[in-house]
């Protein structure tokens, strides 16, 4: 039996793939309240009229944001759920749901249907039975857990894609089965928006998502560590390398391409030139008074220490073997459609300006490792043990 929306999306929150799931919210200011100051914004050259599956989890403030700033008609479809009424009176709002009731868009018709929150192909097919034939372009964020293979650096959009294991039904999957083949269900909902939307899609596979009010705290436990000051455990060698992509870069560039109407297939990862584990660390440090000091401690003592890379020192990944180009693939197709990236250093400071404006609860939550990042007694101890073996030169 298919998983409710809500069963699945806390199902698969823990797992350490590629994207942030919609459903977790991303703004850069109050969390209950749209900004009120924003950026300068050129206007679009023409408006679109533009359907929002989701928009108030992840990317999709922000894109709700850009999109008005640009002029554009927003209108937005979700369980209303996730911060209600979030932008009442701003955007257009319909109640539904992606794996139930969409009637709400029936008879409807929109420049561009973005497709955040979905991880499963019968949302796409549901969706489908009022979109299709009413919209010019379909754009669906997919993430690079689609990729079974990440042993080569600079792999690209026309690898291989994860198959679906023999015997499993895509459209009725349980929770643990959906938890389990993230990957593969994530490409048969590709697949299944290429057969419904046949010419007229766009698939973006983002990397790793951060920014300000990203729960998964999978970048956030490095500004707030860093911020602490004292030793710091740093993973792996320092030119080890990472990609991240701020997740308004993110939904900026995906509603310029919804002006262009660009297709095709694209990895948003970034940023535009190579970024190591030591220039993402100083560059966080630097926005920080707390002076911390890095101790660079190889993969394979902390995998011998219980200390895994993605989970307990987040945005990493040994680059070795199998995961060789897990944090390395290419982005030049995106590059070349304009992707942009804000400088580190204002991810990083607005990143810890939020996290101190959360609830304590999800600030202890950070502290314990419970979601992402290393306990701090789990850090010191590890840290003591490889003090000791260096001591001691084994």
């Amino acid at each position: 039996m298919s998983p409710t929306r809500r069963t699945f999306i806390k199902s698969v929150s823990a797992i350490g793939g590629a994207v942030g799931l919609a459903g977790i919210p991303t703004l850069a200011f109050a969390e209950n309240a749209p900004r009120t100051s924003k950026p300068a914004v050129d206007r679009a050259p023409a408006p679109l009229n533009i359907l929002i599956l989701g928009g108030t989890g992840f990317t999709g403030p922000e894109q709700v944001e850009y999109a008005t700033a640009r002029g554009h008609h927003v209108t937005l479809f979700n369980r209303n759920k996730t911060r209600p009424d979030f932008f009442k009176g701003r955007v257009d709002q319909l109640i539904g749901d992606l794996n139930g009731d969409v009637s709400a868009l029936k008879g409807k018709s929109f420049d561009v249907v973005i497709d955040n929150p979905t991880t499963l192909p019968n949302w796409v097919r549901n969706a489908a039975s009022a979109l299709k034939g009413h919209t010019k372009h379909y754009m669906f964020i997919s993430t690079m857990s689609v990729y079974p293979d990440n042993s080569h650096p600079g792999m690209d959009e026309s690898d291989g894609l994860t198959p679906l294991p023999a015997g499993l039904d895509a459209y009725a999957v349980s929770a643990d089965d959906a938890r389990r083949y993230y990957g593969a269900l994530k490409t048969e909902s590709e697949k299944e928006v290429e057969r419904q939307y046949p010419g007229i899609s766009t698939i973006i596979r983002p990397g790793l998502i951060v920014g300000p009010l990203d729960k998964s705290d999978r970048f956030t436990y490095w500004p707030v560590r860093i911020d602490k000051g004292g030793e710091v455990m740093a993973p792996g060698n320092p030119s080890d390398p990472v990609q991240i992509i701020d997740s308004r870069d993110l939904a900026e560039w995906m509603i310029r391409m919804a002006e262009g109407r660009v297709l095709g297939t694209y990895n948003a990862c970034g940023p535009s030139t190579p970024l190591s584990m030591i220039d993402m660390l100083a560059g966080i440090k630097a926005v920080t008074t707390a002076g911390a000091e890095f101790t660079w401690v190889p993969a394979d003592f902390l995998r011998a220490n219980g200390v895994n890379g993605w989970r307990h020192m987040p945005v990493w990944m040994n680059p070795a073997g199998a995961t060789a180009g897990f944090t390395s693939r290419s982005n030049a197709k995106a590059l070349a459609k304009g992707l942009t990236f804000r400088p580190l250093a204002v991810t990083a400071k607005e990143t810890l300006d939020w996290h101190k404006t959360r609830p304590p609860e999800e600030q202890k939550t950070l502290d314990d490792g419970a979601i992402a990042g290393i306990p701090a007694a789990k850090e010191a101890a590890v840290l003591a043990l490889w003090h000791a073996k260096q001591k001691n030169g084994s």
